[in-house]
């Protein structure tokens, strides 16, 4: 998978626009890339999340209602949602327990990119992929504007 540096800029752009609170949103593209940033509302606030409603928004994300929608929709389309991104706001950028679980719940064939941000901006983002999740790419803070 092949994330342009504006779209790295821009979803670290999109986490420190929600800190304290985590981001999230997709990327979709053509074959094995993205071209396009979608940002969305986390929803986590509003009780919606699947497996843990109880977290605040600091700690968890979910895409709810029309934007979960439109996310399902990109599928049946020719730039289908590729990455599925969120931030941590404890500035380190993991795959969560939670964070496995609920990919494996959703069940969408995409790439994950979490960006690992603080109250001072991004710190560093990675991509996890395949059904292991495993770590296929990784970028400091510095690169992430």
């Amino acid at each position: 998978m092949t994330i342009p540096d504006e779209l790295l800029v821009a979803a670290a752009r999109h986490a420190r626009a929600c800190f304290p609170e985590e981001c999230c949103g997709y990327m979709v593209g053509p074959d094995d890339a993205v071209d396009a940033i979608v940002p969305c509302r986390n929803a986590q606030a509003d009780g919606e999340h699947p497996t843990n409603p109880e977290r605040g928004p600091d700690t968890g994300y979910v895409i709810a209602g029309a934007e979960l929608l439109a996310f399902a929709r990109t599928f049946d389309g020719p730039r289908p949602a590729r990455v599925v991104y969120h931030s941590h706001t404890n500035g380190r950028a993991y795959f969560s327990e939670v964070d496995r679980a609920n990919a494996r719940l959703a069940a969408f064939p995409v790439d994950h990119l979490v960006i690992g941000v603080t109250a001072a901006g991004a710190t560093e983002a990675a991509l996890f992929a395949g059904a292991e999740f495993r770590e296929i790419a990784r970028w400091p803070g510095a690169m992430l504007g």
